[in-house]
């Protein structure tokens, strides 16, 4: 198939701006952090027409007190900005409930995330069945709905959504599934603007990590659709490259190219619990600072101990800038052990910046992360976990079992946040 270059009168116009040049770093306000609560991980997070952000929440109840289900990927809500941020669940989310489906069913992630146009959008990736090594992404599902969350539909249109078991997982039932190399299994959707007001070329972009194992999943692969036709793949078109500092676009996903590349050494090869998974790696959170008009994006890979195991030192953290959604990614900010506030035993990771919570001059944002801090322990005496569960009595009850230990070992898989200030020339 052939390779098309944005027209150059309509990429222009929303890329005109030369402020990521003028960015020079990224300091990270250790005396603002926050603790807002929840429990989970992931915050993938847009802003949407009503004025809240919506925010996925993975693998806990998010918020709910007393926690009523241990959810494998839910919506919840967020009204004001910080330090006074509010959260009420979104009931019509389809149900997730780790705790009530069968203990081999296939698990669904909340990831890529958007409201745009009084639509909200959610791709939930999915896992391969393997045993004999970390589970690797092999899918993604896309669900969406057009009254604010009250009622969901499959990509086809069809209602009530399904969670589809192993033998009907298929490339007609999902947006991806099993793609050259495992590519866009993991997506993150860019944010621009209230409901997506910011966007002005008419396009939804949509990033992927390139495949589950180092080498592929620190390499970063884009495609776009217009914005009406994101249920349609193909209406889908991959970055595959630039020419003379246009984007080349093709419908081929064989010919997509990286639009970045992170260090590598930082995706696990072995798991700390048994048939556990390839954790999220390297994918990003993309954002368009209105007042600047340039791209922020925030991403870290996953520290790993010496025999690959995750989560055995501190991640690495980044910062990056660029005048458009494909780049060229300037980095301004680096760590290779990110340790917020000082702690040594801080395991950080996914860092989603804020679309809402961007100062009116943009020279300040909000990024919300969690923590496994406390995981080593916690998979020491994941028996005791195991035990309690036995003799829990009902979802309800397996929910605040879970929700238990987790804050005992685990205090951090939460979400926190903090201000980082841009220093510019």
């Amino acid at each position: 198939m052939g390779i098309a270059l944005a027209p150059a009168a309509l990429a222009a116009a929303p890329f005109a701006s030369n402020n990521a040049e003028r960015v020079r770093a990224a300091q990270r306000r250790d005396d603002t952090i926050l603790r807002l609560g929840g429990l989970g991980d992931g915050y993938k997070m847009s802003w949407a027409a009503d004025d809240r952000q919506i925010i996925a929440v993975n693998d806990g109840p998010g918020w709910a007190d007393p926690p009523q289900a241990f959810y494998n990927s839910r919506l919840w809500a967020a009204a004001g900005s910080p330090p006074d941020v509010s959260f009420t669940d979104l009931p019509g989310y389809p149900e997730l409930n780790l705790s009530a489906r069968p203990e081999d069913a296939p698990h669904y992630f909340g990831h890529g995330l958007l409201a745009a146009r009084g639509r909200l959008y959610q791709f939930l990736s999915t896992l391969d069945r393997a045993e004999d090594r970390p589970r690797r992404w092999t899918g993604a599902k896309l669900i969406y709905s057009d009254d604010g969350g009250s009622n969901w539909r499959n990509r086809d249109g069809s209602s009530p959504v399904v969670w589809e078991d192993w033998d009907e997982q298929s490339r007609d039932r999902f947006t991806f599934f099993n793609e050259p190399d495992g590519c866009f299994s993991l997506l993150s959707i860019l944010q621009m603007g209230r409901d997506y007001g910011a966007n002005r070329d008419g396009y939804i972009y949509v990033y992927g990590t390139n495949g589950s194992v180092d080498g592929r999943m620190n390499e970063l692969v884009l495609f776009r659709a217009p914005a009406d036709r994101l249920p349609d793949r193909s209406a889908y078109e991959y970055y595959a490259g630039q020419r003379r500092g246009d984007a080349r676009w093709t419908a081929d996903i064989g010919q997509r190219k990286p639009v970045h590349v992170f260090p590598r050494g930082w995706v696990n090869y072995t798991n700390l619990f048994p048939g556990d998974l390839v954790v999220e790696s390297w994918l990003p959170s993309v954002v368009f600072n209105e007042p600047l008009g340039l791209y922020m994006m925030a991403n870290a890979g996953i520290g790993c101990a010496p025999d690959g195991t995750e989560f055995g030192k501190p991640s690495y953290f980044g910062i990056w800038v660029a005048a458009t959604p494909w780049g060229p990614w300037r980095q301004i900010h680096e760590e290779t052990a990110w340790t917020p506030g000082g702690d040594g035993e801080a395991r950080a990771y996914a860092p989603q910046i804020s679309p809402k919570w961007i100062a009116p001059d943009g020279k300040s944002f909000w990024i919300a992360w969690a923590d496994l801090k406390g995981i080593h322990a916690f998979g020491r005496d994941e028996a005791l976990l195991s035990s309690a569960l036995e003799k829990a009595e009902g979802p309800a009850q397996n929910a605040a079992i879970q929700t238990e230990f987790l804050r005992r070992y685990m205090p951090g898989f939460s979400c926190n946040a903090q201000r980082v200030d841009l220093r510019m020339t």
